[in-house]
């Protein structure tokens, strides 16, 4: 359940426990990079504790059955969004939570969803960037989601582009207009999970000072 708990910016990034967080976020050169996938009330417990998260985010986090958002508790952001896999050429949806302070992102996955570990080595395999702290973190955990959206619309062209053939080549018949329904079906499944998504990444870009670095607004 407990997939990273990372701090940086005081030498190399360091694997720290649980336990440790508190102390580390001490540290005001240091910011602390937690990844959960699927955790338990027992674990999200001792992360609101650590991190002083707000009880009605930590709720969220937990019943994983959020809309996409974006809230304000004090300062800190609560962000909910929704991740998606390809799986026997249908759409799997997932969601991950993500808890934005000056010091500190703690991410949470829930079902159909990868491993935000790509997200993690790149940020890490550019220093001067990741020195921009969380706010650039997430920056990189929202552009691999997005990204892993890509070859999904893809596939979609590819299967569009077959049926098109089939009807234009004369074998159409009642399996293709089935076919057809369920690709529009998948469509509008993925653009109602894509599309609130511009607006918090519009808030992202413009508001939230202290929290989203100026540095990091361009990406």
């Amino acid at each position: 359940m407990l997939v990273n708990c990372v701090a940086y910016g005081d030498g190399a990034p360091r694997t720290i426990a649980l336990d440790e967080i508190g102390e580390a976020l001490k540290n005001p050169k240091v910011f602390v990079w937690v990844g959960l996938h699927e955790p338990d009330e027992s674990l999200l417990d001792r992360l609101q504790t650590q991190f002083g998260l707000h009880p009605l985010a930590i709720e969220d986090a937990h019943c994983a059955h959020q809309r996409t958002k974006i809230e304000v508790y004090g300062d800190s952001l609560f962000v909910a969004v929704h991740t998606a896999q390809m799986a026997h050429d249908k759409v799997d949806l997932g969601e991950t939570h993500l808890f934005l302070g000056r010091n500190y992102l703690v991410s949470v996955r829930h079902g159909a969803s990868l491993s935000y570990a790509p997200a993690r080595r790149a940020c890490e395999s550019t220093p001067k960037l990741l020195a921009l702290g969380p706010s650039y973190a997430l920056y990189a955990v929202l552009d691999f989601i997005v990204d892993n959206y890509f070859p999904i619309v893809d596939s979609f062209q590819t299967r569009l582009n077959e049926l098109e053939h089939a009807v234009l080549g004369g074998e159409f018949r009642q399996h293709t207009i089935l076919q057809l329904y369920e690709l529009k079906k998948h469509l509008v499944r993925l653009l109602l999970v894509m599309n609130p998504l511009l607006d918090i990444l519009s808030q992202l870009v413009r508001l939230y000072p202290g929290l989203i670095r100026d540095e990091v607004r361009p990406y």
